[in-house]
């Protein structure tokens, strides 16, 4: 404990400065002496001033680093950064392995304890009360000198979680992280539920500086004419992965209801059966066979396995077809059942038969729930956006995740939230979950040289799905870097209906950056991932008394040093970041205080 009592309060006046003086002073009245009287010795005086002077300038340094320490705490304002600088910073980054993060410096006990300090001290008793700027707590970026500060690439395969109330910085972020993976010539997938012109221009405007505008693509519901078509449903591993992809936006509140289970179901004959008779299953298609019937899917399907596995099926299955007057369906499937099953069974068309033998009005209650979902992924213009479907020869523009990602693309995805926050949520659930099976073809199948995804999604809250969960916990093999943007943690508890799943989210994300954050649960998710720090405390203490019998007068003075333990980031300092602020804990331990810059395009 003997290091208690080294106690120096960083916010005391500069008694160094008087000092300084003094020690000046008495060197040049020595050296006045030496001149003026003749008995003091040369060498003596010379060396006496030369000492007085030394303490002096050692008495002057101190008494400068603590006006610097003092005075830049109002110096930290905003920053604008023009692009050209921008990508400059990034390739230089790039080539050391890094991330660029604007500047701060690191957030150690050295710097907690000076704010801890200042607190206790009274921030306006000590500044005035216009450092109490209405934006926020500038003075917290002051104290410490800030430079470039920068993260380890690797570490962005743990995924990053960016959170902060509205308008405090959160898709400036995004901006300069996303222009840095533009710059290092990687894929990059943006998806946006509200649809931020701001971030799909910056992203346009990076790829033109770097000379690839062709790179950039861009996905609205609003701009049908500007957007690229995009295939959700194009991108499996497995068949039952597309029933799960569009089962998953059923409403329900434990996800494993009958009307989900028996949705899934459905949907999983449908896919089997379109892909059964050689169709590639996309909204359109799954919607027409969900609402007029499977009957000539099933249809389809039974003639094709006919043909493949059953010889002289056209003759035999005539007595079939009069038996049921010409009733194809029934007549094939009636055949299927007593003769094929037993030469050629095929378990895609025994569920499809099942669908189609099903109670129709216990059919059409079941799956109530899921046609208005299907009707609103397939109306105009959504149709050709998501279920582009084109003879040869056409003129618009077709991609997918795999399609984007395999050509470096940078891909924007708008979702009009604003507008329409059910039709932007199930969009972005569904693209999310095409990025998922991406990601597993890439884990099981991707070569040592593939390159990393970015991915960025703002407003994470309203898309975050079970396959965004399983893609940030297992997509760190197939290089996938993540990047979510939310307000609090409880929008994730909220969207998923789970607080444990919530905290599946938040426990693969190794990176967290906190701008200015209000929700008091969040400030102390935050808070309470750091270890804490001690900090030294000095009380003094007086005392008085007089003993009137015995005429006596007694007094006292104490001082105690002690160290008491306190939160290197308090929760509530959270709720005083200026905009474009953060604190940042990234993977490894390091914690960082920071600005990022305004990006001029």
């Amino acid at each position: 404990m003997a290091d208690v009592y080294d106690f120096d309060n960083p916010w005391r006046k500069i008694y160094e400065l008087p000092m300084a003086c003094a020690w000046f002073a008495a060197s040049a009245a020595t050296l006045l002496m030496v001149y003026t009287i003749p008995v003091v010795p040369l060498r003596f005086g010379i060396i006496l001033t030369s000492a007085c002077a030394f303490f002096g300038m050692i008495r002057g340094m101190q008494a400068w680093k603590r006006y610097r320490d003092t005075n830049r705490i109002k110096l930290s304002g905003r920053q604008f950064y023009k692009l050209p600088e921008v990508l400059k910073i990034a390739h230089k980054a790039a080539e050391k392995n890094s991330l660029w993060l604007g500047s701060g410096f690191q957030w150690t006990d050295i710097e907690s304890g000076r704010m801890h300090a200042l607190i206790s001290q009274g921030i306006a008793n000590q500044f005035g009360k216009a450092i109490l700027n209405n934006e926020g707590a500038y003075w917290l970026h002051g104290l410490s000198r800030e430079e470039d500060m920068f993260a380890d690439l690797g570490s962005l395969v743990g995924h990053t979680l960016i959170v902060g109330t509205t308008r405090v910085g959160k898709t400036r972020m995004l901006d300069l992280l996303i222009a840095q993976a533009i710059a290092r010539n990687e894929p990059v997938i943006i998806i946006d539920p509200k649809g931020d012109h701001g971030l799909a221009e910056n992203a346009r405007r990076v790829c033109e500086a770097l000379g690839k505008p062709d790179s950039f693509e861009f996905f609205h519901p609003a701009y049908p004419d500007k957007s690229i078509c995009i295939d959700p449903l194009r991108n499996w591993n497995r068949k039952t992965e597309l029933a799960s992809r569009i089962a998953s936006l059923i409403p329900s509140e434990t996800g494993a209801d009958p009307f989900t289970a028996f949705g899934w179901k459905v949907l999983n004959d449908i896919v089997n059966g379109l892909i059964a008779t050689g169709t590639r299953p996309n909204l359109v298609q799954v919607r027409k066979y969900i609402e007029g019937g499977p009957d000539g899917l099933l249809l389809r399907a039974l003639r094709r396995h006919f043909k493949k596995h059953v010889p002289g099926w056209e003759s035999r299955t005539g007595s079939f077809i009069k038996k049921y007057r010409g009733n194809e369906a029934l007549a094939y499937t009636s055949f299927y059942k007593e003769i094929v099953v037993h030469e050629a069974q095929s378990v895609d068309l025994d569920g499809l038969i099942s669908t189609f033998e099903h109670n129709r009005d216990h059919f059409q209650k079941m799956i109530a729930s899921l046609i208005p979902i299907l009707s609103m992924l397939t109306s105009e213009p959504l149709k050709e956006l998501l279920s582009p479907d084109f003879e040869s020869g056409h003129e618009r523009a077709i991609t997918d995740a795999a399609r984007a990602i395999k050509a470096d693309k940078v891909l924007y995805i708008g979702l009009d939230s604003l507008a329409d926050g059910m039709v932007g949520s199930a969009i972005g659930s569904l693209l999310l979950a095409d990025l998922t099976a991406v990601a597993g073809d890439r884990y099981n199948y991707g070569i040592k040289t593939m390159k990393p995804v970015n991915l960025f999604i703002d407003e994470a809250a309203e898309v975050i799905n079970q396959p965004t969960i399983q893609l940030m916990n297992k997509g760190g093999g197939a290089q996938f870097r993540v990047t979510i943007a939310t307000q609090t943690f409880a929008d994730f508890a909220s969207r998923l209906g789970d607080e444990n799943r919530a905290r599946q989210v938040l426990a693969n994300t190794n990176n967290k950056i906190a701008m200015r954050v209000l929700d008091s649960e969040t400030q102390k998710y935050i808070s309470d991932g750091i270890p804490k720090i001690k900090t030294r405390i000095m009380s003094v203490m007086y005392n008085h008394s007089i003993d009137s019998s015995m005429n006596d007068n007694d007094a006292g003075y104490r001082e105690e040093a002690a160290q008491e333990e306190a939160d290197l980031i308090p929760p509530a300092i959270l709720s005083e970041l200026p905009p474009l602020h953060y604190f940042a804990r990234l993977s490894g331990g390091k914690t960082i205080k920071g600005r990022i810059p305004i990006l001029i395009t």
